[in-house]
């Protein structure tokens, strides 16, 4: 079987406003990893990744903040981006008066190392300006805007990932549900998009799933796992 990178936001949770883990994917996750490494690759701060590892007894494994940081056991965790480009975006947006739409205390970016998350509700086209101005880009996984570094992404992070663990990126099997999975999708050697992805993860992936969210998930499991087969 393949090593596995898997997003957790719409892949393995219920549904787009039940953000709850479907429950399923633990013992699936845990069954996987006997026969080939799990590496879990989000968006989300480096915390939410590492304590999903911890408490589903997996190794540490980890693509965060969309390639902004990584974790392998065997090396450590390495860090991508401009995190002082990134928080000098979030002061001038509440500076022009905007604000990252989290409430207080605003625990989505409370322990951000890499980038800046605001919430979809909030005006999109100042926030990308001031990311412009300060050299980064605005990518939307249809759960916030993240304002990150152009060239990193969760395809870097893959790619170091696979060296620490000694594998090509083109051996990895990717599933993810947004544009933030693209880069992850291009580099794996086989990617699934689950059904509620959106469109450029779904033209990225070379499969889309009949199901999505968590069952889209578990889909792509057992195919992957049948086409894998002798």
């Amino acid at each position: 079987m393949r090593p596995l990178a898997v997003d957790i936001d719409g892949t393995l949770t219920r549904t787009h406003d039940d953000v709850g883990l479907d429950p399923r994917v633990f013992d699936a996750l845990r069954a996987y990893h006997d026969h080939a490494p799990v590496v879990i690759a989000t968006g989300k701060a480096f915390p939410f990744p590492t304590a999903l590892c911890r408490y589903l007894n997996l190794p540490n494994r980890v693509i965060a903040e969309n390639g902004g940081v990584t974790l392998c056991e065997s090396a450590g965790i390495t860090h991508n981006g401009d995190p002082e480009a990134a928080r000098a975006v979030a002061d001038a947006y509440r500076a022009a008066g905007y604000d990252l739409g989290w409430g207080t205390p605003d625990l989505t970016n409370y322990w951000r190392e890499t980038e800046v998350a605001v919430a979809l509700e909030q005006p999109f086209e100042p926030l990308q300006s001031l990311a412009t101005e300060h050299g980064l880009e605005v990518v939307d996984t249809g759960y916030a805007y993240h304002v990150k570094t152009p060239d990193v992404d969760k395809g870097t992070g893959l790619e170091t990932i696979a060296a620490d663990l000694g594998y090509e990126p083109s051996e990895f099997l990717a599933i993810g549900d947004s544009e933030n999975d693209a880069e992850l999708f291009d580099i794996a050697g086989e990617s699934y998009a689950v059904a509620n992805a959106d469109d450029t993860a779904r033209a990225a992936a070379d499969t889309v799933t009949e199901a999505g969210f968590a069952d889209g998930f578990l889909e792509a499991l057992d195919e992957a796992s049948v086409d894998a087969a002798p």
